[in-house]
């Protein structure tokens, strides 16, 4: 239970981090811009999202839970391997491979990792697929439709 309430208010403090970058950003209405264009839109309700399952993590109270351990230690783990596999993307693969490398790397070593249910050449050929899978789209979305240049 610890370990949810620290969780939580860890998830909530990066969750208010994000919203108040995005609330600082450029709403560029000297060009017209509105609301619904602003560049900090999605990440602030990305924010907003990220405060509100961190309040929820902390303060639920699993269903036959006492005082003891409820499993927090492989939960920590759990995220504490997630947060390495993204710092590992944005800080050493964004910028110094091709994006959509970096992203097809970064989602096939998540699928692998997280994908404790599949049999170890199922699990690596499902993770390959997918990984390719999302940086084409990824890849073709932001730069055909929405006309963004990727690093």
């Amino acid at each position: 239970m610890k370990a949810d309430r620290i969780g939580g208010a860890a998830w909530i403090a990066f969750g208010l981090a994000i919203f108040a970058g995005a609330w600082q950003m450029d709403r560029y209405e000297s060009m017209g811009g509105t609301l619904y264009t602003a560049p900090g839109l999605v990440p602030g309700i990305y924010g907003l999202m990220m405060m509100a399952m961190g309040a929820l993590i902390a303060l639920r109270r699993p269903r036959g839970a006492g005082d003891g351990d409820d499993g927090g230690a492989l939960i920590n783990r759990r995220v504490g391997l997630a947060l390495v596999l993204m710092l590992a993307y944005a800080i050493g693969l964004v910028g110094r491979v091709p994006f959509g490398v970096a992203t097809a790397i970064f989602v096939a070593a998540f699928c692998a990792l997280f994908d404790s249910d599949a049999p170890p050449r199922r699990r690596a050929t499902t993770a390959i697929a997918a990984g390719i899978g999302t940086a084409v789209v990824v890849v073709l979305v932001f730069e055909r439709v929405f006309l963004v240049r990727l690093p």
